[in-house]
């Protein structure tokens, strides 16, 4: 089963095909995505990685947690899940009972 990484303090420079070369060292990558701001289209400076095997993302925390890519030290763990919004109520108005 593949296991996302969380890949952080990336140069803002850094593209999608360089992360997944990186990672590709340690194993087969299933994706590899950095986060852009929705407005300016700029890097956010972090991204995700997802290994096809446990095995495979151990070696790749162990590889690059901590080591320089870019001009950056890389900060590698498992990503963690999203938490869920609520979007149920929302608007904030009131009840006129």
């Amino acid at each position: 089963m593949a296991k996302k990484l969380y890949v952080g303090n990336l140069s803002y420079n850094t593209s999608e095909d360089g992360l997944r070369n990186l990672f590709s060292n340690f194993g087969s990558v299933a994706s590899a995505k950095i986060i852009f701001d929705r407005e300016t289209g700029n890097s956010k400076g972090f991204g995700f990685i997802e290994m096809s095997t446990d095995e495979e993302a151990n070696a790749a925390i162990a590889g690059t947690n901590g080591r320089e890519f870019e001009g950056r030290q890389l900060r590698v763990n498992e990503a963690m899940d999203k938490p869920r919004r609520d979007r149920g109520a929302g608007g904030g108005g009131y009840n006129n009972w």
